[in-house]
């Protein structure tokens, strides 16, 4: 198992905010010097888009680009042709600049429903897609990735994720159930699926076979608890401080890293401490997410 970091974590977020994060060179300089060996790509047009600067900038720092996050609005059909357009888009940047190692990472255009970005962390089944939805969702989720798995060789995994449409336990069953399991794999995120009240290290039991990328993210329980009692939607959660340093939260990540090992998972593991731009010292929480994981023998 090897160890990445992402934009995510210095506040390159795939949502539009008012405030810009710091630039992709500092955020490179950064992962490589808090000792991580891989990147992904974070949200379209952070890094270079051209395929040899991209490739550059990476081979200067010695760090292997893994996969792109691309948001695609699969719960609104009539959305559906732009997504795909950006998925192969992000699929052949990631070829041409990274190799076939690389993963796309699918998810939902999370934050786009109100009533979903208001409810992260306390979704009720009332608040999903129809059954008719559900098909169409997870038909749009395999139609983006066997164009990409035709078009680039890649593979593609689904994130689960806070204010999209596929984020309780129930519901990652419910698209796994729907979906060809040689075709679309599963991005298990540990903080986002613990913040929807599910358990992490069951759903390694239960999808060993499924997940082929992880983020490893923590929540922090009484900042979620907080979010609940509240009313706080997703944005509010993340800028309280929701998905905090690992090991600092309700994450079982010494049972979920036995599991792994156990499994035999040879995949990347990208450590993910979601931030809006300004908070908190990236750098300094870099250093010690890494520290923590040597001490858990990664």
């Amino acid at each position: 198992m090897r160890i990445a970091n992402a934009p995510v974590s210095w506040g390159a977020l795939e949502f539009d905010t008012d405030l810009a994060p710091v630039g992709f060179g500092q955020v490179l300089d950064e992962i490589k010097e808090s000792g991580y060996d891989g990147t992904e790509l974070g949200d379209w047009g952070f890094m270079p888009t051209d395929p040899l600067e991209l490739r550059g900038e990476l081979a200067a720092r010695e760090l292997t680009l893994i996969g792109g996050f691309v948001p695609v609005p699969l719960a609104a059909p009539e959305l559906f042709e732009g997504g795909q357009r950006k998925a192969l888009e992000t699929a052949r940047l990631l070829v041409e600049a990274a190799g076939p190692q690389a993963v796309i990472v699918l998810s939902d255009d999370n934050g786009r429903d109100p009533v979903r970005t208001l409810s992260a962390g306390r979704v009720t089944p009332e608040m999903g897609l129809s059954d008719a939805g559900w098909v169409s969702f997870a038909a749009g989720a395999e139609r983006i990735a066997r164009a990409v798995l035709f078009d680039t060789g890649l593979r593609t995994v689904f994130h689960h994720h806070s204010a999209g449409f596929v984020e309780t336990p129930q519901e990652v069953e419910r698209l796994m159930e729907l979906t060809d399991p040689s075709l679309l794999g599963l991005c298990l995120d540990t903080g986002h699926y613990q913040f929807a009240s599910g358990d992490p290290v069951e759903i390694i039991r239960h999808y060993e076979d499924r997940i082929w990328h992880i983020h490893f993210k923590d929540c922090h329980l009484g900042i979620a608890q907080d979010s609940r009692r509240h009313g706080w939607d997703y944005f509010e959660s993340v800028h309280e401080g929701v998905f905090c340093e690992l090991g600092r939260g309700e994450v079982d990540f010494p049972s979920v890293v036995g599991l792994l090992d156990a499994a035999g998972y040879n995949g990347w593991i990208v450590v993910e401490q979601d931030v809006l731009p300004g908070m908190g010292s990236p750098l300094e929480s870099a250093i010690r997410n890494r520290e923590y994981l040597r001490s858990l023998g990664l």
